[in-house]
């Protein structure tokens, strides 16, 4: 199950994204966030 939360934010010329995804962890159960800031064109190769 991943939450997709995305918001743009723009350095320069290059177009960046932050994304935020809930994992659920194999071990504990519980459920965390991972965030990374991504190019723009990325961002659906992040979701898979």
């Amino acid at each position: 199950m991943a939450k997709k939360t995305v918001a743009t934010l723009q350095t320069g010329s290059k177009k960046m994204t932050k994304v935020i995804k809930m994992v659920k962890s194999p071990k504990t159960g519980a459920y965390y966030f991972e965030e990374k800031v991504v190019s723009a064109d990325h961002v659906k190769d992040e979701f898979k």
